[in-house]
């Protein structure tokens, strides 16, 4: 199977991000999913644009012994700023002659973008490693600049300061509220009524304002639940953005490299062929949050008749009343009749395949594959 065949079929997808989520979005759908983008955070461009070319002024003067970048859209919007002022060339020549160390890949791939190479690098995309290999070398007298993420960092700064180090802070953006609040409190709602195979996060701010958003509205357990029973996919960029999914029981998966092309592999590979299905006569069952799928081929199925399929693949190759899928129907129903009624829409969906048997006077049994 090639790497873009549908193996996402079927699948829904809820993408939290509001930075590159058209191209994550993208990603997703080409290979067949279905995928809902509801950014939790938003980034605001920092409005004191005066004090940012004002620091970026005087570091072009008197230079900086180190400058630590921890996030990509920093760096790049730190940049684009003083492109405007018509700086970026200075400033990108400036730092030709400055040690560059980078919290993660992101942030090196941002300087390698305009043609920098970054001195070092944190893998664990933590400040605290940084802070840790600064404090053992020794900062004394030392001048650093510190391009922040958006939601700063003031206690990294002050051990710096503490250590003699004279500290330039560059706080170009910050995160804001959701562009549409709303439409977060129905994904989440969305989520822990099931309707999600996964939810893919990117920093770990906007995994922080979804677990407050379940928190508020008393889901929290529910997501928990569907999680834990690997039920729900929680997948995160990488170690810093799953932090708070972890701490909260999510039980997040994440990529060895951190990367948007490596998230989305992960996803693939957990939703795709490696997730779990029921080996049945005409190919492999799997279901999804809101549907099913055949060998990745997406059944016509309604609502009734995935609830009916659904109960059916809880005991495969099993007989399973009358009465146990009259309880799993939409509704409030007691006639045996509207059993009958769904079963036979649900073979009629399923055509040609034949995987549905009735066993006269007992029930029906979905037919798998030894």
């Amino acid at each position: 199977m090639s790497d873009l065949a549908p193996v996402l079929a079927g699948s829904r997808i809820l993408v939290t991000a509001q930075r590159r989520s058209e191209e994550l979005a993208g990603a997703l759908m080409r290979r067949g999913a279905s995928v809902t983008v509801t950014p939790t955070l938003g980034v605001v461009a920092d409005v004191d644009e005066v004090a940012i070319l004002e620091r970026t002024r005087d570091l072009l003067v008197t230079g900086a012994d180190a400058l630590v970048v921890t996030t990509g859209i920093g760096f790049r919007c730190w940049l684009d700023i003083a492109a405007a002022a018509g700086l970026d060339d200075a400033l990108v020549e400036m730092l030709t002659n400055t040690r560059l160390i980078a919290r993660g890949p992101k942030a090196r791939g941002a300087l390698q973008a305009r043609g920098l190479n970054a001195d070092w690098v944190a893998e664990s995309e933590t400040s605290l490693e940084i802070l840790d290999l600064l404090l053992t070398e020794g900062v004394d007298g030392d001048r650093i600049a510190i391009q922040h993420h958006g939601a700063g960092d003031p206690a990294f700064e002050g051990q710096l300061r503490a250590a003699g180090a004279d500290v330039v802070s560059l706080e170009v953006y910050r995160w804001g509220p959701a562009p549409d609040p709303t439409a977060v409190t129905e994904a989440a709602r969305a989520v822990a009524a099931g309707g999600f195979d996964a939810v893919l996060f990117t920093s770990a701010p906007a995994a922080q304002a979804f677990l407050a958003e379940l928190e508020t509205q008393g889901l929290t357990e529910s997501v928990r639940r569907q999680a834990q029973d690997a039920h729900l996919m929680m997948a995160a960029v990488g170690p810093t953005t799953a932090s708070p999914l972890a701490t909260a029981g999510m039980m997040p998966t994440y990529p060895e490299r951190s990367r948007m092309g490596a998230l989305v592999r992960q996803v693939i590979v957990h939703l795709g062929d490696h997730s779990p299905g029921l080996n049945t006569p005409d190919g492999v069952l799997r279901l999804r949050a809101a549907s099913a799928t055949l060998d990745h081929q997406p059944l016509p199925l309604s609502p009734s008749g995935l609830a009916v399929l659904r109960r059916l693949a809880q005991d495969p190759g099993r007989v399973v009343s009358r009465e146990s899928l009259l309880q799993v129907l939409p509704g409030e129903s007691n006639d045996p009749h509207t059993v009958e009624v769904a079963v036979a829409r649900l073979r009629e969906a399923m055509s040609p395949h034949k995987l549905i048997r009735t066993v006269i006077k007992r029930g029906y049994i979905l037919e798998v594959s030894e």
